[in-house]
């Protein structure tokens, strides 16, 4: 196999999933990232994604209801998220099965690790929803949690920019766009690209992270394959 890391877990936020449409999903945006991951899994690469709800409704920002009760309203955002995206990876020809982390009947498995890492064995792609199943935990920290969990060898965070600065760079056009930076000074510098609970994880299981553009064509292979794209949050 051509590609550097074997299995990933692929981390996408709503909002990106939307684009600038009045749709939840864009379904142009969605068939772009799902022919990406149909190449790369045709080519041997074990894929679980871990969506967010951002396109629908932030838990922590729902107005009028507890914390606790906007986390529960956002999670389920994720398993609508999931289960339309595995949609459009069916529709290109990718096996897809959607595991949610919060009971819901007909929406989608419940999600184990070892469900999770038989269905990536038999050539699945998995989407999982939910979250982690508990309130105050962002889906960056769902994120790197499944990693952790599914043995996965790196996260691939897509966004709309093509890497981490140390600044806005839609707000500072001189901000410095960093090739390789490490868990520990991403932490120090107080960057944005996933919160601190994430990266804290990840920097104790060892996790790196690629944080590239999620939209330009041949970026996903391109992570996989080592070359430098993006920024690479490095151990």
């Amino acid at each position: 196999m051509k590609y550097k890391y074997k299995r990933i877990l692929l981390k996408l936020s709503g909002e990106a999933l939307a684009g600038n449409t009045s749709s939840i999903i864009d379904p142009a945006i969605a068939d772009k990232i799902a022919k990406d991951i149909a190449e790369v899994m045709s080519e041997g690469v074990q894929a679980a994604i871990v969506i967010g709800g951002g396109n629908i409704i932030r838990g922590a920002m729902a107005e009028g209801v507890s914390r606790v009760a906007g986390d529960a309203m956002g999670m389920l955002a994720t398993v609508i998220n999931s289960i339309g995206f595995a949609e459009h990876l069916k529709s290109c020809g990718v096996k897809a099965e959607v595991l949610t982390a919060v009971h819901i009947d007909r929406a989608g498995e419940f999600y184990t690790p070892q469900r999770a890492i038989e269905l990536m064995e038999n050539g699945s792609a998995v989407v999982i929803g939910g979250g982690t199943g508990n309130p105050f935990f962002t889906t960056d920290t769902a994120a790197a949690l499944r990693c952790a969990e599914i043995n996965g060898e790196a996260i691939l965070k897509a966004t709309k920019v093509d890497g981490i600065y140390d600044s806005d760079p839609f707000k500072n056009p001189q901000a410095k766009k960093f090739d390789t930076i490490t868990h520990g000074e991403a932490l120090s510098r107080n960057l944005k690209v996933m919160d601190s609970t994430a990266f804290s994880f990840c920097m104790e299981q060892k996790i790196p992270i690629i944080v590239f553009k999620l939209l330009e064509e041949g970026n996903l292979s391109k992570c996989l394959s080592g070359e430098p794209v993006g920024t690479t949050v490095i151990i």
